[in-house]
């Protein structure tokens, strides 16, 4: 924690605190500490700046680059020194990233900095300030094709996964590690017991995720912050493309120069597994975690801003009730920010929580951090909310039918809404102009609610619409319609902005320093607010892109990426279906007309209290209102980025 003036209270008399003294004097007296009481906080009694820093190469036993031998990767260690001389074994926290040295880590883009003996001096991040003098060792890993490693990356394939995998086999006995990147000296881990956790943001989580679900020994918690379960749905939406770009692109960005000059039959290969057809192939499949979530024996606690329009939050509802069918332990943090780290949002929370939760899961202190309540959810900026259980007991899906008139209800109607595909406009643009019938979407709803309603979780629409042309993609959205003060997702910052003064979270060195700028939430008053989106291309079909009969009606489901979002009393749900979502998807190659059969369309969408809570929210009589004239808020999303941003 940050060092801070402390303010005393004035209204405590001496009397008062001489009777607290006494009372604690005789409370030691009658109840002495236990010898074998066990701890339950790891403290800072080891020095950072003597901290051992060394570098190995971890044989991957895997041949990316087709060299003929197997690629070894680079592994930073900065590990307390005490420990060691004392013949005590310490855990690890490990970070695996290919951002070291292309592009940096957290809100100031820092790199690894090296000495002249190739040692790392300067880390990333504030883990190994923190964490090293409380007893952990920190660990930095150059995913292949990285910084100082062998190999090519594969975004998200075997050579990324092995790469990472092989140091936690490492680190466990497992695996050949060397002093040098070609040498043979043998360098062996007899310092760590092998208790591994591994956290990152948006790639490097992504990595954990990963290797999570290899089911590998001696990682004990994963805690994925922003992060990639399926890379298929990081680049379609149920064969609707995103970005305008493939995995080639991204692992042309991150390669070493060394690699790009080396790697061209891995890059050759994501371009021809990864068409943009959107047809899901063998590539995809190999680089599904959520599949293999059976195989997860580590903790997750898992971090996302339901804003992110980077990572969506698609990559997080199939990946937790994944791991919670398969028994994982979990943990989940969700923000209204867009794709930032809660070391930038929430910061002396965050610090305090992941000290308890490696110290938890690492050192196996019993400090009770396992029977609080599973989520944390922020309401309004720096407004949390926590839940016992993830989705709340008792949500439950209510199907909401949409109707000729406008409405969004249980009942529904019959007839048709057609709409014509314009890319130049986006979810904003629609949920701006819910009340007002446009060529460009259909949109349906709800009345002035009763009373507060929220939503938890997936939602689902089935549509059976036709198409005018051979090509269409289908766009649906939840908003909620009323006046709100939100994170201003759609400004740089993505809902914080970055201040000037700085605040210490370790123990520095002259060449890695502890302190970081402060940052404040970016804030935006709104009429509306954007709750959940989901994507389809309507010929998409068994995992295969099929070219439409112009006027034949197809039947497909299209999932909405999960959510936690309270609609206020007074406020209205909407549900709006269009075509291409402007920078979120890309565009068909024609510009349909979609006409929607309403009889045939409803969404399932999971609300805390199930049908009965939509039901008595909605029961006084619709009366119509007057949109409230637009207030200078979010009135468009980020532009799609093309990599999982640092």
């Amino acid at each position: 924690m940050p060092t801070r003036t402390r303010r005393f209270t004035t209204w405590r008399t001496l009397a008062t605190a001489a009777l607290a003294a006494l009372l604690a004097a005789a409370s030691l007296l009658l109840t002495p500490p236990r010898a074998d009481a066990a701890p339950r906080r790891s403290e800072p009694v080891y020095s950072y700046a003597d901290a051992i820093r060394e570098a190995v190469w971890v044989d991957t036993g895997y041949d990316g680059d087709g060299d003929g031998r197997a690629d070894r990767v680079a592994v930073d260690v900065v590990r307390p020194r005490e420990p060691a001389a004392r013949g005590r074994k310490v855990p690890v926290i490990m970070d695996a990233s290919p951002y070291y040295s292309c592009c940096g880590r957290g809100n100031e883009s820092q790199k690894k900095t090296y000495d002249a003996a190739g040692r790392v001096t300067g880390m990333p991040l504030f883990y190994d300030n923190y964490f090293v003098p409380r007893g952990y060792a920190f660990v930095g890993v150059d995913l292949a094709g990285t910084n100082r490693s062998d190999g090519c990356v594969d975004v998200g394939g075997p050579s990324d996964i092995r790469s990472a995998k092989a140091v936690v086999d490492w680190l466990n006995g497992r695996a050949r590690a060397y002093t040098t990147r070609t040498g043979a000296e043998r360098a062996k881990a007899t310092w760590t017991n092998g208790r591994t956790g591994m956290i990152g943001k948006s790639w490097d989580g992504t990595i954990a995720n990963g290797v999570a679900a290899t089911g590998v020994e001696g990682l004990k918690t994963i805690v994925p912050i922003s992060a990639i379960s399926t890379w298929y749905d990081y680049y379609f939406s149920q064969g609707a493309p995103l970005y305008d770009s493939g995995p080639d692109w991204l692992s042309d960005y991150v390669d070493s120069p060394d690699a790009r000059a080396r790697c061209a039959a891995v890059q050759q290969r994501l371009v021809d597994g990864a068409p943009r057809t959107g047809d899901r192939t063998p590539l995809w499949t190999e680089r599904d975690y959520v599949r293999a979530a059976g195989r997860v024996k580590a903790s997750v606690f898992l971090v996302h801003g339901m804003q992110d329009l980077n990572v969506r939050m698609q990559h997080v509802g199939p990946w937790w009730d994944a791991l919670g069918k398969a028994g994982v332990e979990r943990k989940i943090w969700l923000s209204q920010t867009g794709h930032v780290d809660p070391f930038d949002y929430r910061r002396g929370d965050w610090v305090e929580t992941l000290h308890r939760w490696f110290d938890h899961e690492l050192l196996g202190y019993d400090n009770g951090i396992d029977r609080e309540p599973v989520a944390d959810v922020e309401r309004h900026p720096d407004q949390w909310e926590t839940s016992r259980s993830w989705p709340p007991r008792g949500t439950d899906a209510a199907v909401l039918r949409p109707a000729a008139d406008g409405v969004l209800g249980l009942r529904g109607g019959r007839g048709t809404e057609a709409f014509t595909d314009d890319p130049a406009l986006g979810e904003t643009d629609w949920a701006a102009g819910a009340d007002t019938p446009s060529p460009e979407k259909a949109s349906f709803v709800t009345g002035p609610l009763t009373r507060d309603l929220r939503l938890a979780g997936a939602s689902r629409l089935t549509v059976t619409a036709r198409s005018s042309t051979p090509t269409a993609h289908l766009t649906a959205v939840l908003a909620d319609l009323g006046p709100d003060t939100i994170r201003d997702y759609g400004a740089a910052g993505e809902g914080i902005t970055t201040l000037t003064d700085r605040t210490c979270w370790g123990a520095n060195t002259a060449a890695d320093s502890a302190c970081y700028r402060e940052t404040a939430a970016r804030t935006a008053d709104v009429d509306f607010t954007v709750v959940s989106r989901g994507w389809a291309d309507l010929g998409h079909r068994g995992g295969k892109d099929h070219p439409l009969v112009p006027g034949r009606a197809y039947t497909i489901s299209l999932p909405l990426a999960a959510t936690d979002h309270v609609v206020p009393a007074g406020h209205r749900l909407a549900l709006i279906i269009a075509g291409t979502d402007r920078d979120l998807i890309d565009p068909p190659a024609d510009r349909p007309t979609v006409t929607v059969d309403l009889a045939r369309t409803s969404v399932r969408v999971p609300f805390v209290g199930g049908t009965s809570a939509f039901a008595k929210a909605t029961s006084a009589p619709r009366v119509a209102s007057i949109a409230p004239p637009p207030r200078e808020g979010v009135t468009a999303p980020p532009i799609a980025q093309r990599i999982p941003a640092a």
